[in-house]
């Protein structure tokens, strides 16, 4: 009964900044210390909404048709297990969430081809979740520490991971020979569900076609790999190197790092702009928003801050970076053609994880 009386005050909570709908182009903010997901006016640069989600949020994903964000909750919730908060955008209102059990820690989200994908730390995994039959239709571990960020490839047949701890980067690719090219579904990579028959077995529904074979390659990288980035060509992965103070640069056709350069500071998380011009290193250690020439792999600029930036967002238009100034509570507006800091979002406790909705 005590939870039940606490939800309720925070739905109470919530409902008080829920003084407008939210906008078909809407700007997502976390607020870690207060356990909530703010949706924000990008226009405007004001909050429409505030709704409560899971213990510890850090990282937020949105469907394909920008009405439903998923959060991964870092926190072991009460009783045991891990959990994936739902939000609907349009009602601004969580959903049931999605029970994770014994795949502790979920920490990077992507939302591609139907499926969010997920990391979870502690159980050292990649899994993808079907928001239509409401499973987990593929989980396959890595062998590392700290699974943390995911990106998957634009045809859905590349994950990548990067693993903190293990100072590594996961590539896992469809093998050839192993079935249809997805889960029951076909909408992405597949694989047997946990407890399922296991790899090269038939999926459910009895079709008989056996699932995809997966291969893994650990690439070396940097001390405290953390955040990265595609280019938008897809032929090259830039890492940062938060310990080490360095990108690495793969080579994604070779699955090889061809360069390593200088970075700054704690480099947290790392976004190359939409038209693959420049690449965007946070760093926790400094006011400085690092601005690297993809070209040149040279520095470009450093854009100084109120505070240390973290969490990093590309406008899809091209037009402006968005990114959390946690201690600082707010977010800065970089506009890409001036390369300054042109608004702020001011926010509740610790904003981290940021994403774009689109509503389709």
């Amino acid at each position: 009964m005590k939870s039940l009386r606490w939800l309720s005050l925070v739905w109470l909570g919530a409902a008080a900044v829920q003084a407008a709908g939210t906008p078909a182009h809407a700007l997502l903010v976390l607020e870690k210390e207060n356990n909530s997901l703010v949706i924000v006016d990008p226009v405007s640069l004001t909050i429409v909404a505030r709704v409560p989600v899971g213990q510890d949020p850090h990282e937020v994903a949105v469907s394909d048709d920008g009405k439903t964000a998923y959060v991964s909750n870092y926190n072991v919730q009460p009783g045991g297990g891990s959990i994936l908060a739902v939000v609907d955008l349009v009602a601004q209102k969580a959903l049931a969430p999605i029970e994770l059990g014994a795949l502790l820690r979920p920490h990077g989200l992507w939302f591609a081809h139907g499926k969010l994908y997920f990391t979870a730390e502690n159980s050292k995994v990649v899994g993808s979740y079907d928001p239509v039959s409401h499973k987990i239709d593929w989980v396959m571990g890595t062998g590392q520490d700290r699974t943390h960020m995911v990106i998957v490839s634009k045809d859905g047949k590349t994950v990548f991971t990067s693993n903190v701890s293990s100072a590594t980067i996961s590539v896992l690719e469809q093998g050839m020979g192993g079935g249809p090219g997805g889960p029951p579904g076909g909408r992405g990579p597949g694989g047997p569900p946990p407890g399922g028959r296991g790899p090269g077995g038939p999926p459910p529904g009895g079709r008989g076609a056996p699932a995809p074979d997966w291969q893994i390659t650990n690439i070396p990288v940097g001390h405290g790999s953390e955040g990265f980035d595609l280019t938008p060509d897809g032929k090259e992965l830039w890492v940062a190197n938060a310990q080490d103070g360095t990108i690495c640069i793969i080579d994604v056709a070779a699955k090889k790092v061809v360069q390593t350069i200088p970075s700054t500071g704690a480099a947290n998380r790392l976004k190359i702009t939409t038209d693959g011009k420049y690449a965007f290193v946070s760093d926790m250690n400094g006011n400085g928003l690092l601005v690297v020439d993809v070209a040149s792999r040279k520095e470009y600029k450093k854009i100084m801050l109120p505070a240390t930036s973290e969490g990093l967002l590309m406008s899809p238009d091209g037009s402006r970076v968005f990114t959390t100034l946690n201690t600082h509570d707010s977010v800065a507006v970089i506009d890409l053609k001036t390369m300054t800091m042109t608004g702020e979002v001011k926010t509740g406790k610790g904003p981290d994880g940021l994403a774009w909705a689109e509503r389709r």
